[in-house]
């Protein structure tokens, strides 16, 4: 460890993992450890607000949560490109700059290959924040034939996104009067991995995902993903962690299960840097909302770890939990954003 100056962590990635992690070690030690956060955009979306964005509910700009806004004693975020991740040496290249790190924490999530599912690229996905917008404009001129909504890849994000994708375009139709002319035939054909052959007049896909290039450039990850320690987080390299979408915990892809993560981590290294305590291992539990249209939402809790099984409850949907879906989203949006 760099014991001439503060102890230096780098996180890459300034998603839900990244925010809370950061977040954490800041109001532990204040500035007495060094914290750089590094994100190649300008902003963090709540992934839930591109179906809202989709469907005209919401804007683009109402969403999103600029960065300038997360001041943290001990954390500087940079919007700097990571180039290259060098393992032995736990040392980061942006396009601008070079950081070496005492403890370093791999957070960049996933990414879409859209060029992995032929056609994907000229047709529709609701996945990025780009795709909801178009979407929100080709919705309005869809009034008749087969919607299709299609999983290019496993495993994805938000496992109940197509799903409530479904139920909340069937609940648009019907306000817009056209939801029974929404079952003639179609023009198009996707094929499937098995040959079989799905009609469709709009296509709203969900693009495979992968981890990042400077991930796989760097030799972390193993059969498309970074293996770890699925209650610990750390990788097979001293001091380096992954959390989120692009490590192979064996939980679902949502920012609350990457959350849940960065707070082990967390613990992992405030017991380390202060050479005292136990660290608090991930439990693998998560809550996730799921919209059903007409204003409903559901709720799903899910443990992986506290036994010798997974365990989940399911919350049926209402109005009422609109609340709930809302309170967290509000509360990590002042706690990250003060906002």
């Amino acid at each position: 460890m760099n014991t001439m100056n503060k102890p230096r962590v780098v996180v890459l990635g300034a998603g839900f993992g990244g925010l809370e992690l950061s977040t954490l070690l800041s109001e532990t030690f204040g500035d007495g450890v060094d914290v750089t956060l590094i994100d190649k955009s300008d902003a963090f979306v709540f992934g839930y607000s591109k179906l809202d964005v989709m469907f005209g509910l919401t804007t683009f700009d109402a969403v999103r949560l600029p960065y300038r806004n997360f001041v943290k004693s001990g954390v500087r975020l940079l919007r700097q490109t990571v180039t290259a991740i060098e393992l032995d040496r736990r040392r980061v290249t942006t396009n601008g700059g070079t950081y070496e790190a005492d403890f370093l924490i791999v957070a960049l999530g996933a990414e879409y290959d859209m060029d992995a599912t032929p056609g994907l690229a000229e047709a529709n996905e609701f996945y990025t924040l780009a795709g909801a917008e178009r979407l929100r404009d080709v919705l309005p001129t869809f009034n008749r034939g087969k919607a299709l909504i299609g999983v290019c890849g496993a495993p994805y994000k938000c496992p109940p996104a197509p799903s409530e994708c479904a139920l909340m375009l069937h609940d648009y139709l019907i306000n817009r009067g056209v939801r029974d002319a929404c079952e003639d035939g179609a023009r198009k054909v996707a094929i499937l991995d098995d040959g079989a052959e799905m009609p469709f007049d709009l296509f709203l896909g969900v693009p495979k995902h992968r981890v990042p290039s400077v991930v796989v450039d760097s030799g972390m990850a193993e059969d498309g993903w970074i293996p770890v320690n699925p209650r610990t987080l750390e990788t097979k390299y001293p001091g380096i962690y992954a959390v989120g979408d692009g490590a192979n915990t064996g939980t679902p892809k949502a920012g609350v299960f990457a959350e849940g993560a960065a707070r082990a981590v967390a613990s992992d290294l405030i017991a380390k840097l202060r050479n005292s305590g136990k660290a608090t291992e991930y439990n693998g539990f998560g809550t996730c909302y799921i919209e059903f249209g007409g204003g409903r939402v559901g709720k799903v809790e899910v443990d992986f770890f506290s036994g010798p099984m997974p365990t989940g409850t399911y919350y049926e949907p209402s109005v009422a939990m609109r609340a709930d879906k809302e309170n967290f989203g509000s509360s990590r949006r002042v706690r990250w954003f003060g906002m």
